[in-house]
């Protein structure tokens, strides 16, 4: 009994073999692009953006939400400042201060001027009455020393007023440091980008580099993917792409190939397909065209799955037509606010220009 089921279970395991033997020959999905292409599965992503704090401060207000859409230039989050603006204030009257100091040193050099003429003139009118033997040698000695003494105060008044000028300086270049602290104080989205996580609360103190909010960086959207060494040397820097998302794949969305890796690596995990796990991989980098982007970053979003085309040129330079189903109007680009679809090839066209 026990020879016959094994019997059996030998027979099925070959049929279970033999049928998927006839399945991947005969009709199993031919998943190899046409010639002239490229594609490999990846996700559509963009760069994590944290914004922090430059110096320990308490969290004063912070004006996004997790899912908000920012651009360039508006206000994230406020520090408290109630500490800085007491600094500054005291920054500037040591301003005040020093200026005044340079003020009076200026007067110290009139004064100086003053007593050098003075002694000149003394001097030139004790050597006539020295030449008329009126007054004595010591007396013309007595006021030569006094013109050089006169000169030497004057030289130091100047020096005087350079060494307040400096002061001064120093006390401004303080006050800068402040108000350079206050500014920091208020951070500011630098590009377009969506609030990914809210990392901290109003009235929470954080230290040095604490981080406030994540953001989802929009100013560069791309796929990575993965191509094996018989494919990714003929892929070049610049060339025209198409990547059709999983939950829109009657759709294409242009691209252009922005990096290509210098040298091989084994295979990710995310690589789906056997044959591709088998071998050495080059990751490549597509990049969605930024004006596409801004048009549309209400509509972008990160971590969908697909497939990125890349055109190869041949060896003869000339570019094959896109395979069915990636040119219009089958596959068009994703709709804008207003206004009817584009087609991927007249988005490629004003990127272009």
């Amino acid at each position: 009994m026990s020879r016959k089921i094994s019997t059996v279970l030998v027979l099925a395991v070959l049929a279970a073999f033999l049928g998927y033997a006839v399945w991947k020959v005969l009709l199993a999905p031919d998943n190899t692009p046409p010639d002239g292409f490229a594609r490999g599965n990846g996700r559509i992503e963009a760069d994590l953006v944290d914004v922090s704090t430059r110096l320990a401060a308490r969290v004063s207000d912070i004006a996004v939400r997790e899912g908000d859409l920012v651009g360039p230039g508006d206000v994230l989050a406020v520090m408290d400042t109630t500490e800085l603006v007491a600094q500054q204030r005291r920054a500037q009257a040591s301003v005040a201060s020093a200026e005044a100091a340079v003020a009076v040193a200026h007067a110290g050099v009139t004064q100086a001027e003053a007593e050098l003429a003075l002694s000149k003139t003394n001097l030139a009118r004790s050597e006539i009455l020295f030449k008329r033997n009126v007054v004595a040698r010591e007396d013309l000695d007595i006021r030569r020393t006094e013109a050089r003494v006169a000169d030497s105060g004057l030289i130091a008044a100047h020096a005087e007023v350079l060494a307040k000028q400096r002061a001064v300086d120093a006390e401004f270049a303080a006050q800068q440091e402040i108000e350079a602290r206050i500014a920091d104080s208020t951070l500011y989205a630098t590009q377009a980008g969506r609030v990914l996580y809210r990392l901290a609360q109003p009235g929470e103190v954080l230290g040095s580099g604490g981080k406030v909010l994540t953001l989802v960086s929009l100013g560069d959207v791309y796929m990575e993917f993965f191509l094996p060494a018989n494919a990714a040397p003929k892929v070049q820097l610049g060339d025209e792409a198409r990547i059709v998302a999983d939950i829109m794949p009657d759709m294409a969305i242009p691209a252009v190939v922005s990096f290509v890796a210098p040298q091989a690596q084994f295979t990710p995990k995310q690589v789906e397909t056997l044959e591709e796990r088998e071998s050495l991989m080059f990751r490549i980098r597509v990049r969605i065209p930024p004006e596409m982007v801004a048009a549309r970053l209400a509509q972008v979003k990160t971590g969908v799955r697909g497939v990125a085309w890349v055109r190869l040129s041949g060896s003869d330079g000339t570019l094959p037509d896109w395979p069915e189903g990636l040119t219009p109007p089958v596959a068009k680009v994703l709709p804008g606010p207003a206004g009817p679809s584009t087609s991927a090839d007249e988005v490629s066209e004003e990127s272009e220009k």
